[in-house]
């Protein structure tokens, strides 16, 4: 079982800090199989923070729907096409499936080759006894199938019409049968007759099975040389041998060419609907060239996928990586308002009203007494700094302070001194393209069935701000409008002075009631607002309430 720490979509510098710092302590716990994970890019800031203490950025997944090779068995029981059905007989029972799947020699799936249909054609109704006696196979393939051993003359491997015939007559009744035989396509299973025998070779029937190991005597041997007659030694009975030599037709004469099969990639929800009604066995899991990867029954769909997720920094589901409400959420660590993503069982569900998820992972390491390593430490410090803007924002508590002062110690870093450098490196304005600015950190809401957004970015000075101003406006719409929002935002956020500007596009019946003072068309000016989270989204869904 692999369990996914991970961060919401867009993520910002808290929501990678935070995953990779619990994926951290939860090893640390006891648990394995535990990822850092994200669902997005990282910008900037992040690889410096990144970079600086020497950790390397989550795992990417753009999403997290269970798919088929979650799933799929991988060890697959198989048949070549040119190998005798009697091998697939041995082999029904190596795994759960009512079938085999016929491979060529470069291992492509070509078809599958039923049981049942392999039990009709062993054991065929009444009405069709009389084809039972004539299989396609060559005389290599039935003594492979009935485990015997060549005594004399040529193992032909053409692949024809044989007619098996059973010996159990006396000579008299036997010279008669041997007039109704077509004898080039004849193949006589007899014991120890060798008057049969003897007959039989000089009325030019190519190959006699000889049942129960029994030896020819030199007369039968030399007789048999000299007609060029096969003989072939079965050490089973006669009843046993005939049963075998009708399982000496290949897998490819057998199998289904019209099959179904899948591709490892494909998602079990999907897949579920679109094989609801098929009776096919077995589906084969196909990579590129139809090379074979796996196998999946209809019972191995239902299999929960060996996956589960922690939540950080977030616990809407709006707000989480593509296919998170079909994996079970264990836990979530969030310090925002309670959304809440709906899970399976009880779980932990640690919600603190404190500046930042990377404060309550360091709060965690410090409750269980785990020493928190160095690297990890300052990247921590990294989480808090971006989200509490290096303990300035309203959202800052006293738990806040006091645990990057440990934090502090611990790397040896100061927080001013860190705060410096990550706000000084990589402006979103300078270095991202409009979509991107808009898109790097911003989260979706559903206020009681109402969707906006809002994004935000941090800038050291608004001097760049003026040139993208027209530009941002015309992307946020557009963003807005792919979306379906009601409106979406962009809160643009000078660290230095702690003021903020406001852009808004969305129904005019919304916009009209933003009472901050208007900075232009579709903007305002938010003087001591910094935070998304403690006072801009209060601010936008008691305006909501207010068009009600």
């Amino acid at each position: 079982m692999k369990t996914l720490v991970i961060g919401h979509r867009n993520p910002d510098m808290d929501s990678i800090c935070s995953a990779i710092g619990y994926a951290e302590f939860k090893r640390a716990t006891g648990m394995d199989g535990v990822i850092a994970a994200r669902c997005g890019n990282t910008n900037q800031r992040i690889d410096f923070a990144l970079n600086k203490f020497g950790l390397e950025a989550p795992v990417f997944f753009a999403d997290v729907y269970p798919r088929i090779e979650d799933v799929m068995q991988r060890n697959v029981v198989s048949i070549h096409r040119d190998a005798p059905v009697y091998q697939a007989m041995t082999r029904f029972g190596e795994d759960k499936f009512r079938g085999l799947p016929v491979v060529d020699d470069a291992r492509n799936c070509i078809g599958l080759l039923s049981a049942f249909k392999l039990g009709k054609y062993l054991f065929p109704p009444i009405e069709n006894l009389s084809s039972s006696r004539i299989v396609e196979a060559s005389i290599a393939h039935i003594r492979e199938a009935i485990r015997g051993m060549l005594i004399t003359g040529r193992e032909d491997a053409v692949i024809r019409p044989r007619t098996l015939v059973v010996a159990a007559m006396l000579t008299d009744s036997f010279k008669k049968r041997l007039e109704q035989l077509d004898i080039p396509s004849t193949v006589l299973i007899v014991g120890d007759r060798w008057n049969i025998q003897e007959l039989s070779i000089l009325a030019g029937v190519p190959a006699i099975i000889i049942t129960n190991n029994f030896s020819p005597p030199d007369k039968i041997l030399a007789l048999a040389q000299e007609h060029g007659t096969t003989l072939l030694s079965s050490p089973h009975d006669t009843a046993t041998t005939t049963l075998l030599a009708r399982a000496a037709v290949t897998a490819g004469q057998m199998l289904s060419p019209d099959f179904a099969c899948l591709s490892a990639d494909a998602t079990l929800r999907q897949t579920r609907n679109d094989l609801a009604m098929t009776s096919q066995f077995a589906f084969p899991v196909l990579g590129p060239q139809g090379r074979m990867q796996g196998i999946i029954s209809k019972s191995d769909l239902l299999r929960p996928a060996p996956r589960q997720l922690i939540l950080v920094d977030h616990n809407e589901l709006t707000q989480a990586v593509a296919g998170a409400e079909e994996l079970p959420i264990v836990e979530i660590l969030d310090h925002h308002r309670i959304g809440v993503a709906p899970t399976q069982q009880p779980i932990l569900f640690m919600n603190r009203p404190v500046g930042s998820t990377s404060t309550i992972v360091a709060d965690c390491f410090r409750m269980a007494r785990i020493p928190i390593p160095k690297p990890v430490a300052g990247l921590l410090m990294c989480g808090m700094i971006s989200d509490t803007l290096n303990l300035t924002s309203p959202t800052t508590t006293a738990v806040d302070r006091e645990i990057m002062q440990e934090l502090s110690k611990i790397c040896g870093v100061k927080p001013g001194d860190l705060a410096n450098e990550i706000f000084s490196v990589g402006s979103p304005l300078l270095t991202l393209s409009t979509k991107e600015v808009i898109t790097a950190d911003c989260k979706e809401y559903d206020e009681r069935g109402v969707l906006f957004s809002v994004s935000q970015i941090e800038e050291i000075s608004f001097s760049q701000f003026e040139k993208q101003r027209s530009a941002l406006l015309e992307e946020l719409e557009k963003y807005r409008l792919s979306h379906g929002y009601f409106f979406a935002t962009l809160l643009i956020t000078d660290v230095n002075t702690q003021n903020s500007v406001l852009l808004v596009r969305g129904n005019e019946s919304f916009t009209r009631l933003i009472d901050f003072p208007e900075d232009g068309l579709h903007a305002w000016r938010l003087d001591g607002i910094v935070s998304r989270k403690k006072q801009l989204l209060p601010y936008l869904t008691e305006t909501l309430a207010r068009m009600a």
